[in-house]
Order: structure tokens, then sequence, then C-alpha cells
């Protein structure tokens, strides 16, 4: 489908002032805190909810997405997950996907609730982690109007095996049987590196180069709230999703997935094998990019521009 583009403003003009802190409770009565940004101009807005990957917090980089959204008129609400950043949560470092997909559809409940949004025009955005969640998402809330899934996890158990070595995933997987033993006998639950932060032999969630440089540089400079430290668990988790299997099921919604085609933190085969199975209407926009060169200069500029052209289509 064919859409008009409208030039992005320089970033020093993108009005940060209708930026708000806000939080929201979930079923569970679990507090979860973000941003909602709110477009210029009168009455509710069609709106965007947002959150980020596996373990990252709000500030990196999902406010320079949602600025540009929100400059082309959209409402956005960014949040971080459960246990991480500014977001309450009793376990720290706990990645629970399925309870993550929970949390978005109280988020969307409370973005349906505010005098800024257009209940009846919401989407979802997520990218790496999230970008698996927004597919499940779009499949079964039928609430939401159109998905944007950037670089996103298609398959938990594939991506684990294709980042562990052959001769380590059977030691991790009597890791996670260890963990379940000292957790049953009362032990706080086993942790582990997201990134590893000085041998790449350590051992890590995501244990690849890229990841350890965005993480240990994005982090200190953007995301101080940020620990390189997760629970055993959400890697033994991680190995148990599977998002892809929902995406032949988004249809009607539309779905617009953004894949990088250097990725081997979220494989670019699998994301491509996995868009095959969407039904229409969808679109595939292929950076050439690395998982986490999504996220700045001239590929966050193209991908940006794209992803918000999709949203003002469908929304």
């Amino acid at each position: 489908m064919n859409v008009s583009r409208m030039d992005i403003p320089p970033r020093d003009c993108l009005e940060r002032h209708m930026r708000t802190d806000v939080e929201f409770v979930t079923e569970d009565q679990t507090t979860l805190r973000g941003w909602l940004y709110e477009p210029e101009g009168e009455g509710p807005a069609p709106t965007v909810v947002m959150s980020h990957g596996f373990s990252a917090t709000k500030e990196m980089h999902l406010d320079d997405f949602a600025e540009v959204f929100s400059a082309a008129g959209l409402a956005v609400l960014v949040y971080d997950h459960r246990n991480f950043g500014a977001s309450d949560g009793v376990l720290r470092g706990e990645i629970d996907p399925w309870q993550q997909i929970r949390d978005s559809r109280d988020a969307i409940t409370w973005a349906a609730e505010q005098p800024a949004v257009d209940e009846g025009r919401i989407g979802v955005w997520g990218s790496s982690y999230s970008g698996g969640h927004v597919l499940v998402l779009g499949a079964i809330d039928r609430r939401i109007r159109c998905v944007v899934s950037q670089a996103p996890a298609i398959s938990g158990l594939a991506n684990v095996r294709r980042l562990v070595r052959a001769d380590q995933f059977a030691p991790l997987r009597a890791g996670f049987d260890a963990d379940r033993a000292g957790r049953a006998a009362g032990q706080p639950p086993l942790t582990i590196q997201v990134a590893y932060e000085n041998d790449p032999s350590e051992p890590a969630a995501l244990p690849t180069q890229d990841t350890h440089d965005y993480f240990l540089t994005t982090a200190a400079e953007r995301a101080p709230s940020w620990r390189n430290e997760v629970t055993l668990r959400s890697v033994e988790m991680l190995t148990e999703y599977e998002p892809g299997a929902y995406i032949a099921n988004i249809s009607p919604t539309p779905l617009m997935m953004v894949v990088a085609s250097q990725d081997h933190v979220t494989p670019t085969d699998l994301a491509l094998s996995a868009y095959s199975r969407a039904l229409e209407p969808k679109s595939l926009l292929l950076l050439d990019a690395g998982h986490f060169e999504v996220y700045s200069g001239p590929n966050f500029e193209r991908s940006s521009a794209a992803q918000r052209d999709w949203f003002l289509t469908h929304l």
C-alpha cells in the first residue's frame, strides 16, 4: 500500500513538553510506570502502546521512536516492564514473557481510558523480545488495530540454540534443573548476566559482541537504572516461548515487520520465515543492519518514518 510520507522534524524541534510521567496498575496490582506522549491538537488521538525487549528499559531509544510518532499526531504510551526500570515488581530481573503480554493488555486497557486516546484506534509496537510479544497480542487481542514488530524474537528455543554453543546447551539445561531444585528448597533464584562484561566466554543470556556493545554502552549513557542481570529462569522461559506460532492469526489486523538483514540476536532467517506465514495486510521493511543498529543512525531515520506511516495509514 502506498502512503504519503512526511519529513521527520529535527530532534531538537520535536515537542518534548507534551510527555508526562504516568503510572498504572495491572490486574494483579503491580504498578508499571512510563511516559504518555500527547500530540498537539484537540480531541482523542490514535495511539501506540510501546515496550522494550529483553531486560531493556524505555530510555534505551524508545523515546526517539515515540517522539517521531507523536510529532505526526499520534499519542504514545511507553512503559517499563515489571521488574525493570521505573516499574515495580517483586523479583527484579525476572522476565516472564507471558506475564509481560498480560501486562501489555492491561496497558492497553489503561490507555483506552485516557482522554487523549481514541480507544478505537490503538496500535502496538514492540522490538526484539517485545517484537515477539506484539505478534501474540495482535493475534489474541482484537482491540489492537495495527501492529509493528521490529527485529522480533520468533522462536525462543531456536534463538537460544543459535546463541549457545552446542557443547554448552546441555549444561545450561542442567542449570535450569538445579535452579528449580534450589528454589523449591527455599534458595533465591540463580541469576545470569544479560551481556558478557569482559570475556566472551563468560556465561550470558545474550552472548554476542553487539549485545555487549549496546547494553554496556547504552545503559551507561541513557539508562543508569539498567542492571546486567536477569534470573536464570528468565532464560528457561525464553526457551519455552514461541511467539511465531501466532503470526498467521494476526490478520485481518495490519502487520508491519522490520527485519535486520544481519541480525544474529533474533536471527534474520527466522523472522523472514515467520513473515512468509503472515497473512495480508502486511508489510516488510528489510534493513541492512545488525540487531541493535535499528535503534539509531540512518536505519532509525528510515525505519521510524516507515513505521510512523504504517500507523498513520491504519490507525
